[in-house]
């Protein structure tokens, strides 16, 4: 099959060395589409491109780059969109600077499916991967894909849960398409690949670069209605993907969490600053203008059972031995060996710093 020039052209601008997203944008307004950019001289180029650019614009390097996507491309559920084809995202066309061309593996109709982000803290609690999860699937199966970032904890927790949900999920990721960062997702990234979509805007065999992946984040919140941080740090980068959404007009949800856990300082902050604050799916979907849920059963989680012995004592928030064994009367010893049972049955977990923390049990209702 011959390679499509229309689209050879859109790769070989937007893979020249220096020719950055602005500057193709107002090459495509002044000239037209990328083969009219092309055949222009080189004296009208020079207005928007420096020299090195100009010289990089018909090299080698840039020819075997196009012919490599173009190869990428013809594998089954291997897609390169382009800002002229009808694919293109909707949702990416209202944000400030959409990419001129997205590489994407699976499911190509997943990007015109009505979205929600959801993302947080890489070193997540168990409660904190809990909830993503739940929440995620809960809202796929309402009908909304889950978007997130392939990021260890909370990211990965919510493509999980978007996965066992009825409209999946997409990775938004900051390397290549076919680069798999981090490599302990390498088995999700291949699911998510067979059964959702993996998104990048960078080049093939791109590698994690720091910088690249605050960048992703406005894609991530831009494909979606809206965005819910689940855990995050005062320092997260999940509170750079939540001021993309607000930015870019979406929604702003955060999940509450303990006062005395640093990563719900993150999520409290959004709060305090507008974000709506969620206990349920529900909440969620009651907020998300025009969006009609699909037929489902209600996504409140149904009411916990009363808990006794020593989960009765332990209340939410972290909590060490001393204190546990003060609040039940109860030996250093019956108090670890409770522990350990409840640890097993999955209703606690240990923290660092001889800590203990109770985990709710997510009821999909």
């Amino acid at each position: 099959m011959r390679p499509d020039p229309e689209l050879a052209g859109w790769l070989q601008l937007s893979l020249t060395p220096g020719l950055g997203a602005v500057t193709l944008r107002n090459l495509l307004r002044k000239f037209g589409l990328p083969r009219e950019v092309l055949a222009r001289g080189r004296p009208e180029l020079a207005a928007f491109l420096g020299p090195e650019s100009l010289e990089a614009l018909e090299s080698a390097r840039v020819r075997d780059a196009v012919a490599r996507a173009l190869d990428w491309a013809g594998a089954d559920a291997h897609h390169l969109i382009t800002l002229a084809d009808e694919t293109y995202p909707r949702a990416l066309l209202e944000i400030a600077d959409p990419p001129a061309v997205l590489y994407a593996h699976g499911r190509l109709e997943l990007l015109q499916h009505p979205a929600l982000a959801i993302v947080g803290s890489r070193n997540a609690s168990a409660q904190g991967e809990s909830n993503a999860e739940h929440f995620a699937r809960t809202l796929s199966d309402a009908g909304l894909a889950i978007v997130s970032g392939l990021a260890l904890g909370i990211d990965a927790a919510a493509h999980r849960g978007g996965l066992a949900g009825a409209s999946s999920t997409i990775a938004v990721l900051g390397t290549g398409v076919d680069v798999v960062y981090p490599n302990r997702n390498a088995e999700l990234a291949a699911e998510i690949a067979r059964r959702g979509l993996l998104v990048s805007e960078f080049a093939l065999g791109t590698p994690a670069i720091a910088h690249n992946f605050p960048r992703r984040n406005r894609l991530i919140s831009g494909l979606a209605r809206g965005c819910l941080i689940v855990e995050a740090a005062i320092a997260s980068g999940s509170l750079i993907t939540a001021r993309c959404a607000a930015d870019q007009g979406r929604d702003v949800f955060a999940i509450p969490g303990s006062i005395h856990s640093p990563l719900s300082k993150g999520c409290h902050a959004l709060i305090k600053s507008g974000a709506k604050l969620v206990e349920s799916a529900d909440d969620v979907l009651s907020e998300l203008a025009g969006f009609q849920p699909m037929a489902r059963a209600s996504t409140l989680a149904a009411a916990p059972a009363v808990d006794s012995g020593l989960l009765a004592v332990m209340g939410h928030d972290p909590v060490d031995v001393d204190s546990l064994c003060a609040r039940a009367g109860l030996s250093p010893e019956e108090v670890t060996s409770q522990l350990l049972r409840l640890e097993l049955d999955g209703r606690v977990t240990a923290l660092p710093g001889g800590l203990y923390q109770r985990l709710e049990k997510a009821h999909r209702g």
